[in-house]
C-alpha cells in the first residue's frame, strides 16, 4: 500500500499513542513591490491575462534579468524579523524543472546560498486552561525567488488538469518576487502538531503584514503554505518519510491538513504499508488530500549558479540600517496592548482571532474605551462581516466612525439599540454617524413632556402592573418601561423612563 492508495483514517488518539509527528512548513510570500523580481513589469494581482509581461519574464532569447533592489530589502527585513543571520554574500541559482506555467522552463531561485538563514520564531498556542503554550520554531532559511504563472484548466468538474478539455496559461504572475521561508523539522508537538502549524502560519502572516512587505492575503495567493508531515514510531527519534501538501490557503486548512495526513500516514503504516515521498493536493470542500506527483530531491533539480545575475552582497551598515526599521514584534505588541487594555487572555485571543486587533487599537486611539471598541467590532460588526462574507477591515466603516457612535451613546444622544441602527446606516453608505442620526431621526427623546405622556399611556393600559408597583414590587416596572420604549420607538433613555414611572406611582 502506498500513500496514493485510499486508506481508512486512524483515530487521532490512536495515532498519538503509536507515532511521533514531525512537521515542516514552507511558506511562500509574494512581495508587494511595484515591479517583478527581475524585470520592470508590474507586479499586480489580476489584470488582463498576459498583459503584464515582457521579453525577460517570458524568457525570450537575449533578455537579461536585473535584481529588484526593493525585493532584496524586503527579504533582509523578513530575515531580521525572524532572527536570522543575513548573508554577507549570496547568489541566485537556476532550478531546472518542467514548469508548464514558467516560460523559461526553470525558476530563478536560491539554493545553497540563501540571503537569510538560522533563525527562529516563538509560537504561542492556546491551552484549555486559558493560558498559552510556547513552541520555538526554528527557521532553516528564507530565500528569494520568483513566482510562476497561472494555469487555467478549462472543462471538467474539478478545475484540475484531469478531465479538462484544454488549458490556458496566464504569465502575469510569472516573475513576481517571492520569499520562501522554510522551517527545520518541528518535533515534540505531539497532539498539538495541527495547532502549532496553524499558529505558526497565522503569526508569520501577522509579522509579514506588520513589516509592510506583502498584503499576505491567502485568498489571493499572496501567502501560501506547503505542509510537510511525517510520522515515526513512538520514541524512535528517527524521522519518517514525508509528504508535502501543497498550497494550503487558510489557517484552518493548515490545521486540518496536518491532522488528516497524520491519520492517513498512521493508517498506512499500521497496515504494513509504506509512505511514498510525494506532493499532495488539499481539497477544501472535502477536507482530504490526494496524490499529486512523486516528490523530487534537490539533486533532481540540477541547481547551478545563475550566470546572468551578479551575487548579492548587502553591507553590514545597510543591514543594521534595515534592522532599525523593524516594527514592534507582533507577539510583544499583543502582550503590551493586553496589559494596557485590561483584556483577559480569552478576550485578547478572540480579538486577535477575529482580525480586529488593529481596528480596536485605532478605535481606542479615536477616543473610546477598550471594552467599548471591542464590544462593537466583535459584536455588531463581526456579525455583519460574517453575513456579508468579508473581512472586518473591508467593511465600509472606519474606527473613527465606531468611536463617534460610542460617543453618541456616552452623551445619551442614542442608546445601544439605536446605535445599532446608526451602524446600519453608516454601513449602507448613508453618511457619517451624526448624519445618519439626523436623517433617520434616531436621537433619544429627552423631553419629559413627551416621555410623561407615554408613561401615562402605559400606566393606563396596564393597571394591574401599576398596582404591583404601588405595592412595592418595583421589579414589575420592567413591563411598563418596555411599553414606553415601544411607543417611543426606542428613542428614550430607559433609566429616565423608570424614574418617571416610579414618580407617578409613588
Amino acid at each position: 500500500m502506498t500513500a496514493s492508495t485510499t486508506a481508512a483514517l486512524m483515530p487521532f488518539d490512536d495515532v498519538l499513542a503509536a507515532y511521533d509527528p514531525a512537521l515542516g512548513l514552507e511558506v511562500h510570500v509574494e512581495l508587494n513591490t511595484a515591479s517583478k523580481m527581475f524585470c520592470g513589469c508590474p507586479a499586480v494581482f489580476g489584470g488582463e491575462p498576459n498583459a503584464g509581461t515582457c521579453p525577460t519574464c517570458l524568457g525570450l532569447p537575449g533578455a537579461m534579468p536585473v535584481v529588484n533592489g526593493k525585493a532584496v530589502e524586503s527579504a533582509i527585513r523578513i530575515g531580521l524579523a525572524l532572527n536570522c543571520e543575513i548573508a554577507e554574500w549570496c547568489r541566485f541559482a537556476r532550478k531546472n524543472y518542467f514548469y508548464p506555467d514558467m516560460p523559461k522552463n526553470f525558476q530563478t531561485s536560491q539554493y545553497d546560498e540563501p540571503i537569510a538563514f538560522d533563525g527562529w520564531m516563538d509560537v504561542t498556542v492556546p491551552t484549555e486552561g486559558g493560558g498559552d503554550e510556547t513552541f520555538r520554531v526554528e527557521i532553516e532559511r528564507a530565500h528569494m525567488e520568483e513566482d510562476t504563472g497561472k494555469s487555467l484548466h478549462v472543462g471538467g468538474a474539478t478545475g484540475r488538469i484531469h478531465g479538462a478539455d484544454h488549458s490556458l496559461v496566464d504569465y502575469n504572475r510569472a516573475g513576481i518576487p517571492l520569499i520562501e521561508i522554510v522551517t527545520r523539522p518541528i518535533l515534540g508537538a505531539g497532539e498539538r502538531a495541527p495547532e502549532v502549524a496553524k499558529a505558526y502560519v497565522s503569526q508569520l502572516r501577522e509579522l509579514i503584514v506588520a513589516l509592510g512587505v506583502s498584503e499576505a492575503r491567502m485568498d489571493q495567493g499572496n501567502l501560501r503554505a506547503d505542509v510537510n508531515l511525517s510520522l515515526s514510531p513512538k520514541g524512535s527519534g528517527v524521522l519518517g518519510t514525508r509528504t508535502e501538501t501543497k498550497n494550503v490557503n487558510s489557517f484552518r486548512s493548515v490545521e486540518r491538513a496536518v491532522r488528516f495526513e497524520m491519520q492517513r500516514h498512521a493508517a498506512i503504516l499500521s497496515g504494513g504499508g509504506s509512505i511514498l515521498q510525494e506532493t499532495r493536493h488539499w481539497h477544501e470542500d472535502t477536507g482530504i488530500t490526494t496524490s499529486g506527483r512523486e516528490k523530487s530531491d534537490a539533486e533532481d533539480y540540477r541547481y547551478f549558479p545563475e550566470p546572468d545575475l551578479v551575487p548579492v552582497a548587502p553591507s553590514r551598515e545597510w543591514v543594521e540600517e534595515l534592522r532599525g526599521t523593524l516594527p514592534e514584534n507582533p507577539t510583544a505588541r499583543r502582550a503590551r496592548l493586553q496589559a494596557e487594555w485590561g483584556f483577559s487572555d480569552l478576550e485578547m485571543r478572540d480579538t486577535v482571532g477575529a482580525g480586529a486587533l488593529g481596528l480596536v487599537e485605532e478605535t481606542i486611539a479615536a477616543g473610546t474605551t477598550p471594552q467599548a471598541a471591542r464590544k462593537w467590532w466583535l459584536g455588531e460588526l463581526a456579525r455583519r462581516s460574517n453575513e456579508d462574507g468579508v473581512d472586518l477591515a473591508d467593511l465600509p466603516i472606519t474606527p473613527a466612525d465606531v468611536a463617534r457612535i460610542q460617543a453618541l451613546v456616552d452623551d445619551k444622544t442614542v442608546n445601544d439599540k439605536l446605535a445599532r441602527q446608526v451602524f446600519e446606516g453608516v454601513l449602507a453608505g448613508e453618511g457619517t454617524p451624526d448624519e445618519v442620526v439626523e436623517k433617520r431621526g434616531l436621537a433619544v427623546v429627552s423631553d419629559d413632556g413627551a416621555l410623561g405622556a407615554a408613561v401615562d399611556n402605559a400606566i393606563a393600559a396596564n393597571p394591574d402592573v401599576a398596582e404591583k408597583i404601588r405595592d412595592g414590587k418595583v421589579a414589575a416596572a420592567g413591563a411598563l418601561i418596555g411599553a414606553v420604549m415601544k411607543e417611543m420607538r426606542g428613542q428614550a433613555d430607559a433609566g429616565r423612563v423608570r424614574e418617571l414611572i416610579l414618580e407617578k406611582l409613588a
